[in-house]
């Protein structure tokens, strides 16, 4: 399955990257995606691809391009420079409201985790890599 145009991974470990957000995430899904214009199901697609995508960022230095917020052996809370968003948007030829709903899915997590944002780290951007279960096996 090609998720981008230089990025191909096997169905199956799409679909596992769906299950593991739709997993973690919870009810910060169906939340977001109750209030944003864009379905569940679109929501954990987004999700997942921008999952495969920190991934493969994190093989490259993904925490050298932001602030660790939080670690454990279960995911990695980070702020990020340099527009995460706005490139996964392009990249993956996401919808706006794809991209804000996806966006706004990690920013909620993180400020749980964090604490309200000051004004200052709005312009930053907000992702949850996730490694509670192997995405790869």
């Amino acid at each position: 399955m090609k998720i981008t145009r230089n990025q191909e991974v096997q169905f199956d470990e799409f679909s596992r990257a769906c299950d593991l957000v739709e997993a973690y995430f919870d009810e910060t899904i169906d939340d977001v995606a109750l209030h944003a214009p864009v379905s569940r199901r679109q929501l954990i697609a987004v999700l997942a691809r921008a999952q495969l995508t920190g991934r493969q960022f994190a093989i490259d230095g993904l925490t050298e391009q932001g602030e660790v917020v939080y670690q454990s052996s279960d995911e990695t809370l980070l702020w990020l420079d340099g527009g995460f968003w706005t490139d996964m948007r392009g990249t993956h030829h996401l919808a706006p409201n794809e991209g804000r709903a996806a966006r706004e899915v990690h920013r909620r997590l993180i400020e749980a985790v964090d604490g309200d944002v000051p004004y200052y780290n709005r312009d930053r951007d907000p992702f949850v890599l996730i490694e509670r279960f192997a995405l790869y096996e």
